[in-house]
């Protein structure tokens, strides 16, 4: 494999940051860390409104909220209740880096992304911490928070305080299948390789989770790996497009697909198929392990509700109410005391693993190396070449 630049891949891995990677790879990717995108966030504020406007604006992903239903009063409307905030809520986070290009131009140049908070996950929420697109929390204005996060997500690297982000869901990457069209699905490999799911597999458009998925597929370790195994498990994914093996790259929106049987087996997020409520779909976690994540809640430069933003955080991180939540959208809930909260809300799913996963599942895990920008430039790269991204 070889950029524009003529440079194979592998060369401009171990080559370094300082390497160019050609013009093409540039204008596929996010220019993370560049002078001109780079901001300081302590000298792009605007004033908080928060007292006077008792507004808030949310980007969310898509299955992430509770709904207003006969006889049962979401936590959205709850929260707007308690605490008279008018909340703009959209589910218009589909992709990491398709949000990413709605805002880089605003926030990249210290201009308002017309938002006070959006979720992301972990990679690219410390992406967005470390160029100062993110405004610092106050601390004693979220109490709840540094109370009541359970531990596996408290100290992370690019935030070992919690000064910028608030966990608000975390989940598993692993496999989903029909089973009602297919008989079981237990590796990823499989989905690579099985002729009976040729034509109708999906995996995900998050280049961490599918590339982990295929780097543990390949007998390394996703956490730590080299760029050989890189190279070997890119290969893998690659020969699967070409051969016709899979049908496309998705963000949120595999689930119908896989419900009508247009798709047999695809690379799915726990919560996602919880969500679905569908006996037929089934999520397991692949033998050669999974991936665990979390999205994030962040407050942009210039968000104008800051205080508000605040409250919310604070109020989500209440067991009782992170229990309800949780209860509904079935991604693992981040706050401690959600479990014993839940024996009021629902007691069925006290002991449900993709709420509160024990430590014999937590153990089947893994995470993303951390990557130094020149890996990001790369692997990026490298990865839209294959999904078509």
């Amino acid at each position: 494999m070889a950029g524009s630049s003529g440079i194979s891949r592998r060369t401009a891995l171990r080559g370094g940051a300082g390497l160019a990677l050609g013009a093409a790879s540039l204008g596929v990717l996010p220019l993370f860390g560049t002078p001109d995108r780079k901001q300081d966030p302590a000298s792009c504020t605007t004033r908080d409104l928060s007292d006077s406007e008792r507004r808030l604006i949310v980007s969310n992903w898509p299955g992430y909220m509770d709904e207003d239903d006969e006889g049962y009063v979401s936590t959205l409307t709850e929260f707007q209740k308690r605490t008279g905030i008018k909340v703009d809520y959209t589910a218009d986070v589909n992709d990491n880096l398709e949000f990413f290009a709605k805002v880089v131009n605003q926030l990249g140049s210290c201009e308002t992304s017309k938002r006070d908070m959006f979720m992301l996950t972990d990679w690219m929420a410390a992406r967005m911490i470390q160029i100062g697109w993110i405004q610092p929390l106050d601390a004693s204005k979220v109490p709840n928070l540094h109370a009541n996060l359970i531990d596996s997500l408290a100290g992370v690297g690019w935030d070992p305080e919690r000064k910028y982000s608030a966990p608000w869901q975390s989940g598993l990457t692993g496999i989903a299948y029909n089973k009602s069209k297919v008989k079981d699905v237990r590796t990823f490999e499989e989905l690579l390789t099985r002729k009976d799911l040729k034509g109708r597999v999906t995996l995900l458009t998050e280049m961490r989770d599918t590339m982990g998925l295929a780097l543990l597929s390949q007998g390394a370790d996703p956490a730590q790996f080299t760029p050989d195994e890189w190279d070997n498990a890119l290969d893998a994914v690659s020969r699967a497009r070409k051969d016709g093996q899979i049908r496309a790259f998705t963000g949120n929106d595999y689930i119908q697909d896989l419900a009508a049987g247009n798709v047999l087996a695809c690379e799915a997020w726990s919560g996602d198929v919880a969500a679905a409520e569908d006996p037929n779909i089934v999520f397991v976690a692949p033998e050669e392990g999974q991936m665990i994540w979390a999205d994030n809640m962040l407050v942009p430069n210039l968000a104008s509700h800051q205080g508000n933003a605040e409250e919310w955080i604070n109020y989500y991180y209440e067991p009782e109410v992170a229990a309800k939540l949780a209860a509904y959208v079935w991604y693992i809930c981040p706050v401690k005391g959600a479990q014993e909260a839940m024996e009021k809300v629902d007691p069925s799913l006290v002991d449900n693993p993709l709420i509160f996963p024990d430590a014999k599942s937590l153990a089947t895990t893994h995470s993303f190396m951390a990557l130094e920008e020149f890996q990001v430039r790369a692997y990026e790269k490298d990865f839209a070449d294959v999904s078509g991204g």
